[in-house]
């Protein structure tokens, strides 16, 4: 079997930890590296966190890298009103005992893209796009040596999650995320649109406790907590598992459905700072850049994660 190579760029969160234990737990994907980023919390929360995931899910030998502390431009927003102080409040984990490679996760980026045969890795960004953006900038050369990036990220009839325009992700560094959209690379996104249906509804979340196993358990404690905001703020049954989408995508993209179309990043209005400008239906002559998807097996997403959690 051929392993697709991946390196996860991320902000964990609670969601994105779910992400990461469905990647470490596919065969199919060969982590190269997790790069981490400021988000959903500060930088210092989002390594350990990562690092507690990687530890949970018995992938000691998985490479952690810290990557930027703040976005480019503008100063960090964090969501610890969604994801709690630690950013992965819930579940009680250890300290983790993995330490950090001494690599900046910019640098990492940069050296393996080059490293690896031209177009074999997939970047997956499951935060603000800060560190795909630096390394963008550093050694552009990297860009074509990419075979895709699959991002969680903005919203398109759902609107935004942070601001009324804007979903968190982009709106953390919408200049990080032009770069990104500008660069040419392959693009597949995991819009509000998409990520909302995915809800962790009871019957889901008992299909996962009934795995019986720590890291089961670990992940519904972290659901409980997660979905509560959304829950109060959309009157759900379960919150949207936002993250996880990215992977399963790779692992079965049948799943899901869109249309390769224009997106383009507010990075000038501060009333809608960050948003996906998404050309959906071509009344603009910008050329397609991003693959949006619109809809989701939402069923077989969930049964494809409770499939995999059953195997850490």
């Amino acid at each position: 079997m051929t392993r697709q190579k991946i390196i996860i760029d991320t902000d964990p969160g609670q969601d994105d930890a779910v992400a990461i234990l469905l990647a470490l737990a596919s065969p199919e994907l060969d982590v190269l590296g997790i790069t981490v980023v400021a988000g959903n919390v500060p930088l210092n929360w989002t390594l350990k966190n990562a690092l507690k995931v990687c530890e949970l899910a018995g992938k000691p030998d998985t490479r952690v890298y810290a990557g930027a502390s703040r976005p480019m431009l503008r100063p960090l927003v964090t969501a610890e009103h969604v994801h709690g102080n630690t950013g992965l409040n819930g579940p009680e984990l250890p300290e983790p005992t993995l330490q950090a490679q001494p690599q900046h996760a910019v640098d990492f980026l940069i050296d393996e893209i080059q490293r690896q045969p031209a177009g074999s890795v997939t970047l997956c960004t499951l935060g603000a796009l800060t560190n795909i953006a630096l390394a963008l900038q550093r050694a552009p050369e990297i860009a074509p040596r990419i075979q895709q990036i699959v991002m969680m990220g903005g919203g398109f009839s759902e609107g935004g999650n942070i601001t009324p325009a804007a979903e968190f992700n982009i709106y953390v560094d919408p200049h990080a995320a032009h770069i990104v959209f500008s660069s040419g690379i392959p693009l597949v996104v995991m819009p509000l649109d998409v990520t909302h249906q995915v809800l962790t509804t009871r019957k889901r979340l008992d299909a996962i406790a009934a795995l019986g196993t720590p890291v089961a358990k670990a992940t519904v404690e972290m659901l409980e907590f997660f979905e509560r905001f959304d829950e109060e703020k959309y009157g759900s049954d379960g919150g949207p598992l936002h993250d996880p989408c990215v992977i399963a995508y790779l692992l079965q993209p049948g799943l899901f459905k869109g249309r390769h179309c224009n997106v383009a990043i507010e990075i000038h209005s501060e009333l809608t700072m960050g948003m996906t400008v998404v050309d959906w239906w071509g009344v603009t002559d910008r050329q397609n850049n991003a693959t949006v998807m619109r809809e989701v097996d939402a069923d077989g997403f969930f049964s494809l994660l409770t499939a995999r959690l059953e195997t850490l």
